[in-house]
C-alpha cells in the first residue's frame, strides 16, 4: 500500500510540472490574444468536460501525465484568432511560456529549500566526515568541529584549510578547532593522501546562515543557473569522453520514478543538517528546469522546433509556409514518439543506477 502511494505521489507531482507548462502556453495565449479551444488536464480520452469558459473548454482526461492547450487555427493561418493566424511575436510568446512557467516553479521550489536551509558560510570549515585510522581520527576530531586555525593562522574557507595541510605533508601541524563552544589545539601529521582520502582524512563542509526570502531567491536563482550549465555542457562533456554514456543518458518514467524512490528514503533518514522533504523539493525542482530546458530544443514538434519557425518571420519578414511547418512538425512528432519509447524501454531494460 506504502508503494502505490509513493508512486500515485510521483505520477500527481510530475503531472504538475507538466500541467504548470500548460498553463503558461494557456496564459500568454489569452495574453496576446490567441484563442485557445481547450485547455485539458490529463491526456485523453476524456473523462469528462468541466466547464466553459471564455471560449475555452475545461476538460478531465484519463491519463494523468500532465494536460494539453489546443489553440485554435493551430495549422490554420485563414482563421483569424488562431495561431497559425497570429503574428510572429504573438506565437513566439505563447511558445516560451511553458518552459518559462517550469523555470519559475523551479525558483520557487529552490527558493523554498534556501529559505529553510540558509546559505553556506564559505569563510568557516565544518569537518563533515572523518575516516577511520586516519590522521584526524587518531587526534580525536569528529564531525561537526570547526576548523579555526592552523599553526595560528586563521582559516577562511575549505581552499586555505586544504593548501595550508597540503603544504606540511610529513610536518606536524596545529590545528585549532571548535565543539559544542569550546576550542582545542591538536597537533597532526599530513599523510601522502591515499586514494580516496584527504591528507588528514576529514571530508570539509560549510556552515549554514540563516538568510531572507530575497536572498533565499537569488540563490534559488543560482541554482537554476547552475543546472542549466550542467545541462547544456553535457553534449561536449559526453563527446570529450569527461562523462560515460551511462552518465549522459535520458531517462523515463521508470527512471524518474527510480531516483525518486531513492530521494524519498534519503529524506526519510534522520537528518540535522537537512529538514524533512528537502531531497525531494530539489529533485522535482530539477525536473522542472529539465522540462523547461528539453522543451526549448530546436527539434520540431518541440517548443524549441516551433519557435525556430518564428525566426525567419521576425528577422527577415518572410514565414516559412505553413504546409511545409506542419510536415516537419507531424515527422518531428512521430520520431520524439520513437524516441520517448525507447528511453523508457531502456528504463526497464538497463536500469537506472540512483547517485
Amino acid at each position: 500500500m506504502q508503494s502505490i502511494l509513493i508512486f500515485a505521489q510521483f505520477i500527481f507531482a510530475v503531472a504538475l510540472l507538466i500541467l504548470v507548462h500548460e498553463l503558461g502556453h494557456f496564459l500568454a495565449a489569452k495574453l496576446v490574444g490567441i484563442q485557445v479551444k481547450e485547455l485539458g488536464i490529463g491526456f485523453p480520452p476524456r473523462i469528462a468536460h468541466l466547464f466553459t469558459r471564455g471560449g475555452t473548454d475545461f476538460t478531465l482526461n484519463w491519463i494523468p501525465l500532465g494536460g494539453f492547450v489546443r489553440p485554435a487555427g493551430e495549422n490554420d493561418p485563414d482563421l483569424p484568432g488562431g495561431f497559425s493566424a497570429a503574428s510572429p511575436w504573438a506565437r513566439l510568446v505563447m511558445l516560451a511560456a511553458g518552459p518559462v512557467m517550469n523555470i519559475l516553479a523551479a525558483l520557487v521550489l529552490f527558493t523554498i529549500i534556501f529559505a529553510q536551509l540558509g546559505r553556506p558560510d564559505f569563510d568557516t570549515v565544518v569537518i563533515q566526515d572523518v575516516s577511520t585510522d586516519s590522521p584526524a581520527a587518531l587526534a580525536g576530531l569528529q564531525a561537526g568541529d570547526i576548523v579555526l586555525e592552523i599553526d595560528n593562522q586563521e582559516v577562511l574557507g575549505s581552499q586555505e584549510l586544504h593548501d595550508l595541510i597540503y603544504a606540511n605533508l610529513g610536518e606536524p601541524i596545529d590545528l585549532l578547532y571548535s565543539r559544542d563552544g569550546r576550542t582545542n589545539t591538536v597537533s597532526i601529521v599530513p599523510r601522502d593522501p591515499p586514494p580516496e582520502e584527504g591528507a588528514i582524512g576529514i571530508a570539509m563542509g560549510n556552515p549554514s546562515i540563516p538568510i531572507g526570502s530575497g536572498e533565499a531567491l537569488f540563490y534559488g536563482g543560482q541554482a537554476i543557473s547552475t543546472q542549466v550549465q550542467a545541462l547544456v555542457s553535457l553534449p561536449g562533456r559526453l563527446i570529450s569522453g569527461e562523462l560515460s554514456a551511462d552518465q549522459g543518458r535520458l531517462v523515463g518514467y521508470k527512471g524518474m520514478y527510480d531516483i525518486y524512490t531513492e530521494v524519498r528514503q534519503a529524506d526519510a533518514a534522520p537528518s540535522a543538517d537537512l529538514p524533512s522533504g528537502t531531497n525531494t523539493l530539489a529533485f522535482f525542482a530539477s525536473i522542472s528546469v529539465s522540462l523547461a530546458l528539453l522543451n526549448l530544443m530546436p527539434i520540431p514538434a518541440l517548443d524549441g522546433g516551433r519557435i525556430l519557425f518564428t525566426l525567419p518571420e521576425i528577422i527577415f519578414g518572410k514565414r516559412i509556409p505553413p504546409a511545409y511547418e506542419n510536415m516537419i512538425n507531424v515527422v518531428g512528432l512521430a520520431l520524439l514518439f520513437l524516441l520517448v519509447i525507447y528511453v523508457n524501454v531502456q528504463d526497464f531494460i538497463n536500469p537506472v543506477i540512483a547517485p
